[in-house]
Parts: C-alpha cells; structure tokens; sequence
C-alpha cells in the first residue's frame, strides 16, 4: 500500500482500532489529543494553518534531508510551535475527532488535486509540493501511531 492510500483509507480506521486509554509509550498526549494533533497537521499541510519559517534557508535544509528520508522521528521531538503540555480535545468524544481528522485528509488530497506541483510552506522543512507533504504525513502518522504501540 502507498503513502497516500494509508493516509486516505487506512489511517482513520487504524486509529478507530486503538483503545482510546491506550498510555502512550513516549510523550505527554493521549490517543484523543494525538488524533486531534494529526489533524491539526493535515490542516497546516493543506495551507489552512500557516506559520512562519522556523529557522533559516540552511538549517532548512538540512531538515528537509531528513524529512525526505526514511529515518522516523525521534520520541519527543520538539515542536517550537506547539505548547509544551498538550491542548486539551476541542472535540467532546474520539469518534467525533476521528471524523473530521478524516474531513481534513480528504481536504488535504483535494488542494493537491488539481497540482501536484503545488507548494504549501512547512515550518521547518520547506515549501512542500504534495508528494512531499504526502512522505512528512504518513512519517508523522507512523511516529504517533508507534507512540502508542501500534
């Protein structure tokens, strides 16, 4: 199965699948927060969420290598954008932030849809054109989902 197939079809489900008291094997958020997390990311992927470069063109670059790379995130990597202690669920129950964490996927497929070439900028690793966004969601996916022991 493809990047995009997973994110589009197998993600969702797999998520629906985890036991939403799972503890997490590293870091401070819980499966409700994680879900919410990853749609917050499949919402700045689609430019509805834009930030400001975090670093300069060099260490951008830099990061862009590993980002193209199949080398995982490490656990707790830090997100300069994001708190410290995790925001609380803005949805009341799992099912509800597993069905707009599937609204911003399809979301997110449909601005590349007609521009493959399309660059969308990431903080810290660039202007992305989709395949690439499509490579950094499905490694920040498998960090999360391996956060939890799947």
């Amino acid at each position: 199965m493809d990047k995009l197939t997973f994110l589009k079809e197998e993600l969702v489900p797999t998520l629906t699948s985890l036991d939403s008291r799972t503890l997490p094997v590293f870091g401070k958020m819980n499966v409700h927060q994680m879900i919410e997390h990853m749609a917050y990311a499949f919402r700045q992927a689609s430019g509805l969420i834009p930030l400001p470069p975090a670093n300069d063109e060099a260490i951008t670059a830099k990061m862009y290598q590993f980002m193209i790379s199949e080398k995982p995130f490490r656990d707790n990597t830090p997100n300069q954008y994001l708190p410290d202690t995790p925001s609380p669920a803005n949805y009341t129950t799992v099912a509800e932030s597993l069905t707009h964490l599937q609204i911003d996927i399809d979301y997110f497929i449909s601005v590349f849809s007609d521009d493959k070439e399309k660059r969308i900028l990431n903080p810290f690793f660039g202007n992305l054109n989709a395949d690439e966004w499509i490579h950094l969601l499905y490694k920040h996916a498998m960090h999360h989902l391996r956060q939890f022991g799947v």
